[in-house]
């Protein structure tokens, strides 16, 4: 393969892994649309809208029997149901819980019936549908979601109709030319704007099925006063009207066995409704791809009856997981600033001794020179060792022409970050020594701050505060909410947990004892400051945060530079805790890291960002079919936790609390953002792939800050 096609195939790697992501999501969507749309909610059988004149409505249509038709021209002919005759009708159905009981009753009695479903029903309940024909009953159209059709367009209209067509084709492999309207029970019911439906029904070929008498069962009276309405006067026919759906049936079964009885005992027969009428039936076999498309449609809806419930219940881990990693947050970083406000603590005497301070360097042209003259103001002892790795733009001619006193400058090869430290700590000649990257700068303070818990001898390593200099724009204030909230408040916790599971590029500090005792900085995961903090923890070393030492890094400005980041920290994440699966059944300190921190990093920063996005695919769902107020109110709740969250975060750090104005856009940008990133990296994870060290554009924008800083803790 040449050198070229191989590029191509990289690029092309990315570009199909974000595919795969944004798939996925709109899959997931896909799912709870359709959920949705066949869970809608069937409401009782009461017009939602005032009702209208009957001007336009031929008398021989109100007065006539409970069976429309239409010929050619649109004039409508009622047909009666024959003296002594019951038609039963059941509306609404199938369901699970009731239609069985109904259909066992008709079993018993041997009584035919006519059921008008569904389609939402049907594509949910099938084998109801296959009941249903297999023991002889007629099935007849009662739309797809139960809507009020006189005030639907013609086009919802044919919707609706073939919509439940489909689902009775794959269900049965049957189509039906018998048609309920719903809301229009009765003849009573036909005005103005429902005539005109009712002639469109006609034009498609529709019979349009009435009821002469309505048992009411769908307001739960007593199971006697439902026999009573549903009882024809004088021996006449009767189409009459019950429900196998929609609510609480089981006073709709008790009547139906003792109606059928008393029937029989009067005389009475009972047919559907084409069969009382002696019509030709109005159920049909389909054929072809209409059942193919059908079946399609209800192993959909299967797959969604499968997935809803697991989606649902990973909304429920995800929403508590947020809660308690939030409020465990905000308490572990309060008692934090409360043990190191005391005025007894100390890390112990004071740390004077020389320091080390590193810098990898990979074509850094942008921002070297802030970097080097940052660290050349430090109030604290040091030297400065910038390795260049192979840079191609000048960065070591850079910082050489700075001429600054104790700036050494190492050239390599390009051989990537890791050997780049490795290759300062093999120079260095301090017991300390302090990482950071080529675009970030310290303040005066900032060295000597970050070394006081050194005293302890105890510590192998220590954690700096990275800060975010770019933060004017959008991206750059999020990535600031994250960085004090997302990363910092965690540190706190992490700190008193004794499990922090990484130690900044930006602004770290080590022992060189510990570094060589861990055999030093690996190039075995892209994400090297992980593994060796997490070696630390494992060779027994504690890892420290102090906070009162403060770097300023130049985040990504544009998203596609975000991407690559968030990209490579999250591989890298997942590489390291592979690396040490070990740590899970270790003893000692190795073991303490693998059951305390290893746990909290893989729920917290892969398992729950991964199924982070469904807040905002359920809050959606519960808005278009549910409730919109709760659901609002519900997300409205979760950020509000967030925002106070945060603010306490923007407290503890000292920082102004404007850029949490755009919190909640923050929230959802980067929950879909997490997700697809880490979707690409499991991805990546999954076939094995490898990524070089990815260079980030930078501009330099960020300049040592004239703020002092905090209050040195001692």
């Amino acid at each position: 393969m040449s050198k070229a096609a191989a590029a191509g195939r990289r690029r092309a790697a990315p570009r199909t892994r974000l595919v795969l992501g944004v798939v996925t999501l709109i899959a997931l969507a896909c799912t709870m649309l359709l959920d949705g749309y066949l869970h809608a909610e069937v409401g009782n059988d009461s017009r939602v809208h005032p009702p209208y004149p009957a001007r336009h409505v031929p008398e021989r249509a109100l007065s006539g029997g409970p069976v429309l038709t239409f010929d050619n021209r649109g004039r409508p002919t009622s047909h009666h149901i024959p003296a002594r005759t019951i038609a039963l009708t059941f509306d609404d159905g199938p369901d699970p819980r009731w239609t069985p009981e109904i259909l066992k009753v008709l079993r018993d009695h041997d009584v035919p019936a006519t059921f008008f479903v569904l389609g939402q029903m049907v594509v949910r309940e099938p084998t109801l549908v296959r009941r249903m024909r297999e023991a002889g009953h007629e099935i007849g159209v009662h739309t797809f979601t139960h809507p009020d059709l006189a005030y639907q367009t013609h086009d919802r209209v044919d919707r609706e109709l073939a919509q439940t067509q489909l689902a009775l084709a794959g269900a049965a492999g049957i189509n039906s030319s018998l048609f309920r309207a719903p809301y229009s029970s009765q003849l009573s019911a036909l005005d103005d704007r429902s005539w005109p439906v009712q002639r469109y029904l006609g034009h498609r070929g529709y019979i349009s099925a009435f009821s002469d008498v309505d048992s009411q069962d769908w307001q739960r009276p007593p199971v006697e006063k439902i026999i009573r309405n549903a009882t024809p006067k004088a021996g006449k026919g009767a189409a009459v009207l019950f429900h196998d759906a929609g609510g609480d049936r089981s006073r709709t079964v008790a009547a139906l066995d003792r109606y059928i009885e008393r029937m029989k005992a009067k005389g009475y027969t009972f047919a559907t409704v084409t069969g009382a009428l002696g019509a030709e039936a109005a159920v049909h076999p389909a054929h072809g791809a209409r059942v193919w498309q059908g079946r399609a449609l209800i192993w959909a809806a299967s797959f969604t009856e499968v997935t809803m419930p697991a989606l649902a219940w990973l909304l429920a881990v995800v929403g508590v997981a947020v809660l308690a990693r939030l409020l465990m947050m905000l308490i572990l970083a309060w008692w934090h600033r409360r043990a190191r406000d005391r005025r007894r603590f100390t890390w112990g005497a004071d740390v004077d001794e020389p320091v080390s301070v590193i810098v990898p360097a990979y074509n850094e042209k942008e921002c070297i020179a802030n970097t080097v003259n940052s660290l050349a103001a430090s109030t604290h002892p040091i030297e400065i060792l910038v390795v260049d790795d192979g840079s191609t733009d000048g960065t070591a001619d850079l910082v050489e022409a700075l001429d600054l006193p104790n700036v050494h400058v190492l050239r390599q090869e390009n051989a990537g970050k890791p050997a780049a430290l490795n290759h300062g700590i093999a120079e260095a000649r301090s017991d300390l020594i302090v990482m950071m990257d080529g675009d970030t700068v310290f303040e005066p303070g900032t060295v000597r701050e970050l070394v006081r818990p050194f005293a302890d001898p105890g510590v192998g390593a220590v954690a700096g505060n990275a800060k975010v200099g770019n933060r004017s724009g959008l991206i750059g204030a999020w990535q600031h909410i994250e960085y004090v909230m997302g990363f910092n408040l965690d540190r706190r916790m992490y700190d008193l947990l004794r499990c922090m599971p990484t130690i900044p590029g930006a602004i770290g500090a080590f022992r060189r004892r510990a570094l060589l005792e861990v055999g030093g900085m690996s190039a075995d995961t892209l994400a090297e400051d992980t593994d060796i903090t997490i070696a630390l923890h494992r060779a027994g070393w504690r890892v420290v945060y102090q906070e009162t030492a403060r770097a300023w890094t130049e985040a990504p400005g544009t998203l596609g530079q975000l991407w690559r980041q968030r990209y490579r920290w999250s591989y890298g994440t997942m590489q390291a805790l592979w690396k040490h699966r070990r740590s899970l059944i270790d003893q000692g300190p190795s073991g303490r890291f693998g059951r305390v921190g290893m746990p909290l990093v893989v729920f917290f920063q892969v398992v729950a960002p991964l199924c982070a996005p469904l807040i905002d695919l359920f809050t959606l769902y519960g808005a278009i079919f549910l409730d919109p107020v709760k659901s609002l109110l519900a997300w409205s709740a979760l950020m509000l936790a967030q925002l106070l969250g945060a603010a306490y975060a923007f407290r503890l750090d000292r920082e102004r609390y404007g850029p949490l104005l755009v919190l909640p856009l923050q929230q959802i940008a980067y929950r879909q953002l997490m997700y697809v990133v880490l979707l690409h990296s499991c991805v990546t994870a999954a076939t094995g792939a490898l990524l070089p060290w990815q260079k980030l554009r930078r501009t330099g924008e960020v300049d040592t800050p004239r703020t002092p800083a905090p209050k040195a803790v001692r």
